[in-house]
């Protein structure tokens, strides 16, 4: 629920957490504006959302192959490195992770992450601007003599030509408890897993979110995310156009939701719409920088609905979902944001914008 005037400067919010959903209640008329909010932070307390749902579909796949060990990249705070590691080390697999850059003075966020659950190793930033070659290159260290070393693309091929049933699951439970006298079997996987199998995590949240008793496949949405080039946004966007559930089978039939993404990462410049709606973050700005009052907005969030949003990611969404749901209290469609999580780089960029965060030191007057 939100009160005020403006965007965050002069608004204040409370939190429902028994919002009305399903048929002939999400459509009542509500005299402040409102927005939803799809809690996919909460789905692993290490894990981002976008992340877990990426992983969903990859990590099966790995473990359908015998795979041993993964070899991915990331930045130094990669929340992707960081979500691998801890999936990983879940399924008894082992991860080696080719973070960009030097190694920080403290470890912290989603580097610390990394460190306790996978191994680490930093590339100066010359190697690291040839992925492909030094992925490969580390994969082939991991493997060793008598190992293999395969990209994650290619076990998605051999996946559909050979139809793997589960049954390579109990082999490769084996193959971890004697990972001594096993050769190993090495999987690549792309930076930020921008594979597109990670579709499948993306089919399940809309399917679930589908369902007549949430947002129903019929209700017009107007769904936020924060997005790269091509990421959840586009993935949500695509799977909401064609995917509804029925008993025996899967029907493709276009829901009537509409995905806003917000661009983090570049400018609209050349971008034609296509299936996602992309807008300009409200104050543009270097991927990654942070912009003064936005740790004070995050805390006003936080403070009054006990959701905690991110100046680089989630508050992008926020404000967009703020903005759309004045819109919505006029008679316009519901707005929905998907939050993807981010809290753990909190960590990180207190230690980068060290004057930004001491602002809230004190709390927040409200």
């Amino acid at each position: 629920m939100l009160h005020g005037n403006g965007l965050l400067g002069n608004i204040s919010f409370s939190s429902d957490t028994h919002p009305s959903l399903g048929h002939g209640t999400a459509d009542n008329c509500n005299q402040d504006p409102s927005f939803y909010v799809v809690r996919d932070d909460l789905l692993h307390p290490l894990v981002n959302g976008n992340k877990a749902r990426k992983l969903d579909g990859l990590l099966p796949l790995v473990e359908d192959h015998s795979v041993t060990d993964v070899v991915t990249c990331g930045g130094c705070q990669s929340a992707h490195a960081a979500a691998v590691a801890v999936s990983c080390a879940e399924r008894g697999l082992k991860s080696h992770l080719l973070l960009r850059g030097e190694q920080p003075e403290i470890l912290t966020g989603y580097n610390l992450i990394s460190t306790l659950y996978g191994n680490v190793k930093y590339v100066p930033r010359s190697l690291y601007a040839k992925r492909e070659e030094m992925l490969t290159r580390h994969a082939d260290l991991v493997a060793g003599n008598g190992g293999s070393v395969v990209w994650f693309n290619d076990l998605l091929e051999i996946s559909f030509t050979t139809q793997t049933s589960g049954k390579p699951n109990l082999v490769q439970i084996d193959a971890h408890m004697n990972a001594d006298s096993h050769p190993r079997k090495v999987a690549i996987i792309n930076e930020g897993a921008a594979d597109a199998v990670g579709l499948l995590g993306m089919i399940r949240l809309v399917q679930y979110l589908s369902q007549n008793h949430l947002f129903g496949k019929e209700r017009h949405l107007k769904n936020c995310c924060r997005c790269w080039y091509w990421d959840n946004s586009c993935w949500f966007r695509t799977w909401s156009l064609m995917f509804r559930n029925s008993k025996d089978c899967c029907c493709f039939v276009r829901l009537s939701w509409e995905v806003t993404g917000v661009m983090l990462a570049d400018t609209l410049m050349g971008m034609d719409g296509g299936i996602v709606h992309w807008v300009e973050r409200g104050h543009p700005r270097k991927f990654g920088n942070v912009k003064k009052g936005e740790v004070e907005a995050c805390q006003q969030i936080a403070q009054q609905t006990g959701i905690l949003v991110d100046p680089i990611y989630t508050l992008a969404a926020w404000e967009l979902a703020t903005l759309l749901s004045q819109e919505e209290a006029k008679g316009g469609a519901k707005v929905v944001m998907l939050h993807t999580g981010g809290t753990l780089g909190m960590f990180g960029l207190a230690q980068r914008y060290k004057s930004y965060f001491h602002a809230v030191k004190d709390g927040l007057l409200v």
